[in-house]
Parts: C-alpha cells; sequence; structure tokens
C-alpha cells in the first residue's frame, strides 16, 4: 500500500516533471496522472518550437528568471543522461534600429542579473561573423541557449512515473472534483479516483479545472494562436542559430524569430492572435463557449482597449505571408514570402488579469490539499524540471525531504 496518493490533472510537460520529481524523491508516494488525451504532450508542449530558453528576459528576482536559470541545467543533464536532443546551437537578440539600443542594454543588464552564462554585447561586424545572412547594428549572444525535443522530453517523464509505478491514466477527462474525508476525489464520466493531495497542471484549461476545484476564477486563460511559416529547404542555412528580435516589454511575447528546430527545418515566428477557441489550432477552429467566456469577462474588453492596434496588425500577418514576412526580413534582409511556406501553430495559455493585464511571471499557489498551476507560459518547457521542484516543495512544505540526482 502506498503511503500516500498524489493526483496530477494535465500530462503536459510540467504535469510530467512533477510526477516524476514525485515519484523519485518522495518513495512510497503513489502518482496517478490524469489527461483527457490518448497521448502525453498533445497540447502545448506538443506545439512548442523547442528552445531551451537561458534566462535573458525575465524580471531578476521572478519566479520564470530564477526556475528558467535552474531548469535550464536539469534538463540539460537529464538529456544528456537520456541520449535526448539537446544542441547549444546559441541565439542572437538583433537590434535593428538605433531606438532599440537601449532596450537592448537594459536587455543586457536584466540577463546579467539572472546569471545568463557566457552573455556579450556584439557589433555589427560580429554578428556577420557569426550569422552572415543577418542584419542589424548590435546584438546580444548567447552561446548557451540550446534547441531540444519537448515531445520527446514529455514521453521520457511518462516513462519515469510508470517505472517508478506510477500510473498515467489516458483518456481520463476530468469532470469532477470534491472534497472528500481526507482527501479528494477525481471524477470523469466513467471514472472517480480518490488522491490524498492534487496537483493542476491543465495548461489551456487551467482555469476551467481550478473551477472544479473551488478555486479562485481569476486569472482566466486567454489563448494566442502562434503560426509558423517554414523556410524552403534551400534556404535553412540562412541562419545558423536562433536570431531573435529585441522584444518589446509590453507584451510577453518575443516577436518573429527564425528557429532552426532539431529535424533540421528552420521556421519563421510565431506572431500571437487571439485563437477562437482554447484548442484553436486553426483559424476556422471556433468553440461558442470559448468565445462566450472570454466574451463575459471583463479583463477581456480592457485589454483589446489597449492592445487594438497590435492585434489588427497581428491579423493580418496571419491571413497574409507577405505581412507575416515583413519584420522578419528586418533581420534576414532578401528572405521573403516566396521563401517560406505555411508551417504549423500553437496555442499560448496566458494568464489575464480582471484589471486586462497580461500575466507575466509563473502563477503556482496552494489551498489546501490542491495546488494549482494557474499561469505557466514560455519558458515553462525549459524550466518544467525546476517547476516541478517548486510545486513539491509548495504541496509538501517539506525542503528537507532527499533529492534525487
Amino acid at each position: 500500500m502506498a503511503d500516500e496518493t498524489v493526483g496530477i490533472v494535465g500530462a503536459g510537460i510540467v504535469g510530467l516533471a512533477s510526477a516524476r520529481e514525485i515519484a523519485l524523491r518522495r518513495p512510497g508516494t503513489r502518482v496517478v496522472v490524469f489527461e483527457k488525451e490518448q497521448e502525453v504532450s498533445l497540447h502545448q508542449t506538443g506545439h512548442n518550437s523547442g528552445v531551451v530558453h537561458a534566462g535573458i528576459y525575465y524580471t531578476p528576482g521572478s519566479l520564470k528568471a530564477a526556475l528558467t536559470v535552474r531548469g535550464v541545467s536539469l534538463l540539460r543533464e537529464y538529456c544528456q543522461d537520456r541520449a535526448l536532443p539537446y544542441r547549444e546551437i546559441g541565439k542572437l537578440v538583433v537590434a535593428v534600429r538605433e531606438d532599440e539600443l537601449d532596450r537592448m542594454n537594459s536587455l543586457y543588464e536584466r540577463a546579467r542579473n539572472n546569471h545568463v552564462p557566457d552573455l556579450r554585447k556584439i557589433s555589427k561586424e560580429e554578428i556577420r561573423e557569426l550569422e552572415p545572412h543577418v542584419g542589424g547594428i548590435a546584438a546580444l549572444h548567447s552561446p548557451r541557449t540550446a534547441i531540444t525535443d519537448y515531445p520527446a522530453i514529455a514521453r521520457s517523464f511518462a516513462k519515469d512515473v510508470t517505472d517508478c509505478g506510477g500510473d498515467v491514466k489516458l483518456g481520463f477527462a476530468v469532470t469532477g472534483i470534491t472534497e472528500v474525508p481526507g482527501g479528494i476525489e477525481v471524477s470523469s464520466a466513467r471514472e472517480r479516483v480518490r488522491v490524498d493531495r492534487l496537483i493542476l497542471c491543465a495548461g489551456l484549461q487551467s482555469d476551467a479545472v481550478a473551477k472544479l476545484a473551488q478555486d479562485a476564477q481569476e486569472p482566466r486563460i486567454i489563448p494566442f494562436r502562434g503560426e509558423y511559416v517554414l523556410l524552403r529547404p534551400e534556404k535553412t542555412d540562412l541562419v545558423r542559430g536562433l536570431v531573435y528580435p529585441v522584444p518589446d516589454p509590453r507584451y510577453p511575447f518575443l516577436g518573429v524569430h527564425f528557429t532552426p528546430r532539431v529535424d533540421g527545418s528552420v521556421e519563421v515566428g510565431p506572431n500571437a492572435v487571439l485563437a477562437l477557441a482554447r484548442e484553436g489550432y486553426t483559424r476556422t477552429r471556433v468553440s461558442l463557449k470559448d468565445l462566450f467566456g472570454l466574451a463575459i469577462y471583463p479583463g477581456t474588453w480592457k485589454m483589446a482597449g489597449r492592445h487594438w492596434r497590435t492585434g489588427i496588425r497581428e491579423y493580418r500577418g496571419s491571413f497574409s505571408l507577405t505581412a507575416f514576412m515583413k519584420d522578419a526580413e528586418l533581420y534576414v534582409p532578401g528572405v521573403g514570402a516566396k521563401d517560406v511556406v505555411r508551417g504549423g501553430a500553437g496555442v499560448r495559455a496566458q494568464a489575464l488579469d480582471r484589471d486586462g493585464t497580461l500575466v507575466d511571471d509563473f502563477r503556482i499557489h496552494r489551498t489546501g490539499r490542491v495546488t494549482a498551476v494557474r499561469n505557466a507560459p514560455s519558458p515553462a518547457a525549459t524550466a518544467c524540471m525546476a517547476i516541478a521542484e517548486h510545486i513539491v516543495h509548495a504541496v509538501f512544505e517539506d525542503a528537507s525531504a532527499p533529492r534525487h540526482p
């Protein structure tokens, strides 16, 4: 008999990393992962760009900053141990206009405070040495930024869980979470499972699942679809590493960038358009229920009032490859709509407060026997193993628990 049973809702990379952490760190605890799909990592994890972020962008002292830097080292070690793809191809954050230099310098200081390894400022000439086809007047170079295969990592985490005696219950769509004497009952349409503690890692459905657990109604999840195009195979040698713009600090999105993948392809994107369904990976996917939820939430309208001009620009790029590539051409001059084809898309589960503020940091809190991950967008995949450590500490409040290697 297990000493205790911990349930986890959601078999994305954060949920599976948390399940693995508990299984390895607390022998005798039974772990049960509940996943509505028939496979693990089908949503945000399965549509991830594959970038292992170094920690450049995040506010010093925030959970994002601390857990990303910690998470990189854990993830690198895990991939090396399991022979999973992990390639440090480096990243350039490129300034193309004079008015971006102050922001780039501020970003450099932020990254230094976050202890990003080996980061340096480089000149126009040094950009050309690293990336002969990339434009720009100055850049930050992060040589340790890497790419990986997050779905493969998630599958490996799931195997670790089951190898430790845990259970990953696929096709288990949670319809009820009920407090019972001494525990919590998790229900689907066909089954009920009693657990002692419950962790919610439901991604795009995180607020809906939290509502089942009588958790706070805010923040709400707003789905933003990020669409990618692919460089044609004969153009993939235009970039050697990751090429990013200097981000706009008003938004939690990083802008259109060039991303080599572990399969040899190169993505350009993503944009950020409001999706018409939480799992709306295409423009034609519409959920009236999700739209109604957006329409009645005051934060949606306050956000729209602040950012409608940006929204129009993003939608224009969604329908026109020429418009989509307009910004990308600033960073790799000469590459245009003729050099790309439509690629895939992901949906970002972006938390939004009632006042219309896009939540930037990770939000994780515990209420009684339930610990809820309410906001874990990018770089959550990078930080997943450190987030798992943080969650386990929050769940058990036991800093003296033994740590696995």
